[in-house]
C-alpha cells in the first residue's frame, strides 16, 4: 500500500473530533499535527492520539512531513487558510463549503492547478453505502431513466444545541451554504451535474437566541434567508425540487427521493454515510441491500483518495465542491432575482465507490 498519507489539521473545534476518529483507524492516514488559535483546545482535541505536534499555523503550513492540510476552520476562512497551504505546496482537503463565495472558491482552485497540488472537500457523507447504493440502483437501471427527485432538510435551526451558532447565520452560512452540500452533493452524485435553477427564500426573524453552553439566552443576528426552496435543472433533464430550512420544526418527508420511468428511490440522510435505501416496485417498497460504497465510514474518508494516484479525479474533490457551491450561490440569485438562473460551472460525476466491506 506504501507509505500513509500524512495529515496536518488546521481547527480544532466541534468537528474535528469525528475526522480523528477517522484518520485514527485508516491505515492509508496518518495525523501528524494539529494547529489551532486556541492551543489548549488543539492541545485537548488531540490527547487521545499519541504522537501528534500541536502546532503554529504558520509552523504547520512549513512542516515539511504534512502532505495534505485538513481544513477544519469556519467557512470564512476556508479560503484564506487553503490558499496558504497550497502556496506550502501541499495538498488540501476543505470541510463544506470550499469557500464563502464561488469567487473566493475560483482563486483556490486556480493556485491549485497553478502549483501542481489536489483539492478536496467534503461532505464525504456521499461515499458511504447509503448514497452509493442508490447510485448503483440508477446505474443498474432498477428505477428506468430518472426523472426528478426530491430533497428536504427542515430543521428549526443549530442555535438550539450549538454554544457558539454565530457562523450559521452570516453570509457563507444558513440553511443552504450550511446543509446544502450534503444535500446537493448526493443530488449531483445520483443525476449528474446541474444547468439552471429557479428559487424562492425569506427568513422568519432577524434574531436568533443561543439555547445552551456559557452563552445560553444570547441573542445573535440574522443575516442570511433561513428558509430557501427551488428547483434544480440537471443537465440530464431531470428535476430536483430542494426545500432547506432553520424555520421549520419538523418533517416527515424522506431527505431525498429519486423517481424513475420504473419506480422510485427513497436515499438515505445524506448528511450520514449509511441507512437504508428503499425501492418501489409492483409489490410496494422493499429494502436494498448495500451494494455499493465504503461500510462503516466516518468524516474524512475522503481524504483515502490523496492516496491514489495523482491523475485520478477525487471523488470529495474541488471540482464537484465548486459546482456545488455555484449551484448554491445561482439558487440565492434565482431567489432574490425572482428569475432563472443559468450555471455557469459543471462537473464530472464522481467515479462511483465499490462495495467495501469495512472501513478499518
Amino acid at each position: 500500500m506504501g507509505q500513509p498519507v500524512n495529515v496536518g489539521v488546521v481547527g480544532c473545534g466541534a468537528i474535528s473530533a469525528q475526522y480523528f476518529q477517522t484518520i485514527d483507524r485508516l491505515p492509508q492516514l496518518r495525523l501528524v499535527a494539529v494547529a489551532d488559535l486556541d492551543l489548549d483546545r488543539a492541545r485537548e482535541a488531540v490527547r487521545p492520539y499519541a504522537g501528534v505536534d500541536v502546532l503554529g499555523v504558520a509552523e504547520l503550513m512549513a512542516d515539511p512531513r504534512v502532505d495534505v492540510v485538513l481544513n477544519l476552520t469556519v467557512p470564512a476562512a476556508h479560503a484564506e487558510v487553503a490558499l496558504q497551504a497550497i502556496a506550502a505546496g501541499k495538498d488540501v482537503y476543505c470541510e463544506k463549503p470550499l469557500a464563502a463565495t464561488t469567487a473566493d472558491a475560483a482563486r483556490v482552485l486556480e493556485a491549485a492547478a497553478a502549483a501542481h497540488v489536489r483539492v478536496g472537500c467534503a461532505p464525504d457523507t456521499v461515499l458511504g453505502t447509503g448514497t452509493q447504493t442508490a447510485r448503483n440502483a440508477i446505474d443498474d437501471g432498477l428505477i428506468g431513466s430518472p426523472i426528478a427527485a426530491t430533497a428536504t432538510m427542515m430543521t428549526p435551526g443549530h442555535e438550539r444545541w450549538h454554544p457558539n451558532p454565530d457562523f450559521y447565520y452570516v453570509p457563507g452560512g444558513g440553511p443552504l451554504l450550511d446543509m446544502g452540500p450534503y444535500y446537493i452533493s448526493s443530488l449531483v452524485t445520483l443525476l449528474g451535474p446541474v444547468a439552471s435553477v429557479i428559487g424562492a427564500a425569506s427568513r422568519t426573524r432577524p434574531k436568533r437566541t443561543i439555547g445552551s453552553g456559557p452563552r445560553q439566552g444570547e441573542e445573535i443576528p440574522v443575516l442570511v434567508d433561513t428558509h430557501v426552496t427551488g428547483v434544480l435543472v440537471h443537465a440530464s433533464g431531470a428535476l430536483s425540487t430542494l426545500v432547506m430550512s432553520f424555520d421549520g420544526v419538523a418533517t416527515k418527508a424522506p431527505n431525498i427521493e429519486v423517481h424513475g420511468e420504473k419506480g422510485s428511490l427513497v436515499v438515505p440522510d445524506p448528511n450520514h454515510f449509511d441507512g437504508t435505501v428503499l425501492i418501489s416496485g409492483k409489490d410496494g417498497w422493499r429494502e436494498l441491500p448495500e451494494s455499493a460504497g465504503y461500510v462503516g465510514a466516518g468524516r474524512g474518508v475522503g481524504l483515502i483518495d490523496f492516496a491514489t494516484p495523482a491523475d485520478k479525479e477525487l471523488r470529495a474533490g474541488g471540482s464537484l465542491a465548486f459546482h456545488v457551491l455555484d449551484v448554491m450561490e445561482s439558487l440565492l440569485a434565482a431567489a432574490g432575482s425572482g428569475t432563472a438562473v443559468t450555471v455557469t460551472s459543471t462537473c464530472e460525476r464522481p467515479r462511483p465507490v465499490a462495495l467495501h466491506s469495512s472501513v478499518s
